[in-house]
């Protein structure tokens, strides 16, 4: 029968559009609990590859007839194997080009909206880390806010659109993924801004992102607005574009809260946290779109793939912002913290340009799920 590579790109198609898809994930029981490809109409069997040395008969039952069949493991080499001994034994079946690495660096560009006088906004949705990146374009000019670290991604996609990348942006120094950021900038001649709060110990030259700065995009002067949100970091910030979004950073997600922990601080950033939400956000309009910086399960997808919502349904709808006392938030900040991310602190310093590791280190240092968010 017939073996069929599958990428990352048809994967999410599948994600995007609820398409079946069975998923035979052959990596050790304890990376596939962690960290798994996520489809609203996906089934799964994890049965570790060296459970399948001996053959695979006894797995043929367990695997359906009415929809693809997908072999997943780390890199590629194993789950190619697999579907070779699933094929012998009479079954059309994929595997995944690349492995969950290639999963982990996938990212799909996704229209948001159109903006004042002809400008757009795009979504970049890295569904196998729950990343979400932005591009602001107008008039030939873009921004981006808080882009990771596959670059080409974003300059190619400017190409695409006929655009110069004139600002990046990074909301807040990132723990849990490295940022491509400052390389767009050196790439492209951009102006690249990060929170002078979290960049005290960065080695590199930036901009201040600074409270109330506002920058046009293209001649229909589309403003990107900053608004000072501190929480999950000291220097994280927002950003008001167009009066009609509202870019959280890692501060709001659509269904959980930032963590504010992860430089060590979380005893005097949890009172900033408490601050932003339930004071800096709810000033603000109710009518302003909610795009998050992550997001954590595949629920918090729209239909067409998009992760945004409206603040006033986050106002009663997000657990983490109907906490009745400051004490009591603190007290459930506190008890609810997730795991820390994978080499974290790494990151961090990846970040502030202290380290350099190659490609394959970079790729270690990100594998996992998103955990940036208080559940």
């Amino acid at each position: 029968m017939t073996i069929i590579k599958m990428t990352a790109a048809e994967i999410a198609r599948k994600v995007i559009e609820n398409q079946p898809l069975f998923i035979l994930d052959v990596r050790n029981t304890d990376a596939y609990e962690d960290w798994r490809i996520e489809g609203h109409c996906f089934d799964y069997l994890n049965i570790p590859y060296f459970d399948l040395l001996d053959g695979v008969d006894e797995i043929i039952p367990k695997l359906p007839t009415d929809k693809d069949i997908l072999v997943v493991c780390a890199k590629e080499g194993s789950s190619l194997m697999v579907a070779e001994m699933i094929s012998e034994a009479g079954r059309n079946v994929h595997y995944l080009e690349g492995g969950m690495k290639s999963w982990s660096s996938y990212l799909e560009p996704i229209k948001i909206g159109d903006l004042t006088g002809g400008g757009e906004l795009y979504q970049f949705v890295r569904l196998g880390k729950g990343c979400l990146s932005y591009m602001v374009v107008s008039e030939g000019e873009a921004a981006i806010i808080d882009a990771v670290r596959f670059t080409d991604v974003f300059t190619n996609f400017a190409q695409e659109k006929n655009v110069q990348i004139k600002y990046v942006f990074d909301t807040h120094l990132h723990a849990d993924h490295i940022s491509g950021g400052r390389h767009i900038a050196e790439a492209t001649g951009a102006t690249y801004y990060l929170p002078p709060k979290d960049a005290e110990e960065v080695l590199f030259d930036y901009s201040s992102l600074e409270d109330g700065l506002t920058v046009k995009i293209g001649a229909t002067q589309i403003e990107v607005g900053a608004l000072y949100t501190p929480g999950h970091t000291i220097g994280s910030t927002s950003f008001i574009i167009d009066s009609n979004y509202l870019l959280t950073g890692d501060i709001l997600f659509i269904d959980s809260i930032g963590r504010p922990d992860l430089a060590g601080l979380a005893e005097d950033w949890v009172g900033d946290l408490h601050e932003t939400l339930y004071y800096r956000y709810r000033k603000l309009p109710e009518d302003l779109i909610v795009l998050p910086a992550h997001f954590m399960i595949i629920g918090e997808l729209n239909e067409n793939g998009t992760v945004a919502k409206r603040l006033g349904d986050l106002l009663a709808e997000n657990h983490g912002l109907n906490i009745g006392s400051e004490e009591e938030f603190r007290r459930t900040v506190s008890d609810n913290l997730p795991p820390q991310p994978n080499a974290y602190e790494q990151i961090r310093q990846v970040n502030m340009g202290k380290i350099t590791p190659d490609n394959d280190e970079q790729t270690e240092m990100e594998i996992g799920p998103n955990r940036c968010a208080v559940r």
